[in-house]
């Protein structure tokens, strides 16, 4: 796979992250499974105050146990940030920078790590990780335009960088949906983001010159991989737009649940397991809705 500036190694990891008060400690256990939840109201508004109690979790339709519950957010947070350098994003990308430095500046904090990464015919890691504002300002501020897309591509390899890391892993790409020429297609990308445990928020940018007959197979993946992985996506047409997408997602990151249980016992491999969580007795001002990853790869030792 052809790309600049990193060397991203293939590997799967598992890694469980425990949340205790008043500090994080992040412990590495391959059979505790993380889940990280996101509730929404009506309103789209995360929802902050809900207890273990009001939420019941199933793997392959089997009621499991909450072994951790937290609604800290300290947990601390892996972000890569991907930004479509493409020539079709010509017009866009000084919104998508602009929208860009504001996030970063919203979202690091000191524990976190958040790397920049450019694609177009050839994904970037223009940043690595890393909480220096000054580092990822000039990175964003260094970013051309280039042709092609690869966008399968930079989720491949984001969630590869992302494996490598403990705590919370986030890819926030920021493209028109277009992949004109990635070496990985759609199920190798999903299945690296679900084997990284990465939650995907789509920024689909709408172009300023926007096509009538223009491929929107991109931007149907990008909704699947936000919806697979427990994420969002979200349209954007101005520098307003972009912000708010990039403001919702910063709140959601704050208000996240964790949930980490360990498997039944099961006679049989299975290579894909489903996670299924409903909302019980949730307080007064729903409905609500709960986002999360629609399971996890197994491995030998998950037995």
């Amino acid at each position: 796979m052809k790309f600049l500036g990193v060397a991203l190694i293939l590997g799967v990891t598992s890694l469980a992250c425990l949340a205790q008060d008043p500090e994080t400690t992040l412990k590495v256990d391959v059979k505790l499974v993380n889940v990280f939840v996101t509730v929404t109201d009506a309103h789209g508004g995360p929802v902050a105050s809900l207890q273990k109690e009001n939420f019941l979790l199933k793997e392959d339709g089997k009621e499991q146990k909450i072994a951790i519950f937290s609604r800290e957010s300290a947990i601390p947070l892996s972000i890569v940030l991907a930004i479509d350098t493409s020539l079709s994003t010509k017009k866009d990308l000084p919104l998508e920078q602009a929208a860009a430095h504001k996030f970063a500046h919203t979202i690091v904090r000191p524990q976190d790590g958040l790397a920049v990464y450019k694609f177009s015919e050839e994904v970037t890691q223009v940043v690595p990780f890393t909480a220096d504002l000054g580092r990822i300002d000039a990175g964003i501020d260094h970013l051309r335009n280039g042709s092609a897309t690869a966008l399968f591509d930079v989720v491949f390899l984001g969630a590869e960088a992302l494996g490598k890391r403990q705590g919370r892993k986030v890819i926030v790409a920021v493209t028109d949906g277009g992949d004109t020429i990635s070496q990985v297609d759609y199920k190798q990308a999903l299945r690296a983001a679900q084997e990284s445990e990465a939650i995907i928020y789509s920024v689909i940018i709408v172009p300023i010159e926007a096509s009538a007959g223009r491929d929107t197979g991109g931007e149907h993946a990008l909704i699947q991989f936000s919806e697979d992985t427990g994420g969002k996506y979200y349209y954007a047409s101005s520098l307003q737009q972009l912000d708010e997408a990039f403001r919702q997602i910063s709140d959601e990151l704050r208000t996240q649940y964790l949930l980490a249980y360990y498997p039944s016992q099961r006679e049989s491999f299975a290579d894909f397991r489903h996670i299924q969580i409903d909302l019980t007795n949730p307080p007064a001002g729903g409905p609500y809705r709960a986002r999360y990853r629609a399971g996890y790869y197994t491995t030998k030792d998950s037995f």
